[in-house]
């Protein structure tokens, strides 16, 4: 029988790793899917994801809330923020100029339409990229992950209507941002 998160919560409070391994397999997913668009970067994203999980460990304990995914991706956002942060301070030099071997495309789609959906996905996450951080996070929160406005504030730590406005002002940046990229 499946448990719920409050069980496994309240498990994991009591020191029940298996219960805690429970909650990260059901959530790893999505806090490194919000890490890889707010960051642009696997390596990076698997570093803020590694590092919110083990902060979530270490601070189960403290949980109060009733979302434990909400509470999670806090953390995981706070991870990539601090790692933003960090990189202002010390910029990486870009590697583009090393060679780069795709993937192969999937068979069930012609290499065109590969090539076709790769550079669209390059673009919206250029876009995506391109956003003011609360704004990026607010949309991806919103239309990747597909959480609730009141699940978004909670993640965010503001009032609904402040997530409205993100959300409403990172899809106008898009939006324009796409349509002067001139393929959309």
């Amino acid at each position: 029988m499946r448990m719920d998160d409050s069980e496994l919560v309240q498990n994991s409070k009591r020191g029940d790793l298996d219960s805690f391994n429970e909650l990260v397999e059901r959530y790893q997913r999505m806090a490194y899917n919000l890490a890889l668009r707010m960051l642009s970067d696997p390596a990076a994203a698997e570093d803020a994801t590694q590092e919110a999980l083990f902060s979530a460990w270490r601070n189960i304990g403290g949980f109060r809330g009733d979302n434990f995914r909400a509470w999670l991706l806090r953390i995981t956002a706070n991870a990539c923020r601090d790692q933003l942060r960090r990189l202002k301070r010390r910029p990486a030099i870009p590697l583009e100029s090393l060679p780069f071997e795709p993937p192969a495309p999937p068979t069930s789609e012609s290499p065109e339409d590969y090539v076709l959906r790769r550079e669209v996905q390059a673009q919206i996450q250029a876009g995506l990229a391109s956003l003011p951080s609360e704004q990026r996070l607010a949309v991806i929160l919103c239309d990747i992950q597909g959480l609730s406005y009141e699940e978004i504030a909670a993640v965010m730590k503001c009032s609904v209507g402040t997530v409205k406005s993100r959300i409403s002002r990172g899809r106008g940046q898009l939006r324009d941002y796409l349509q002067r990229s001139g393929n959309f």
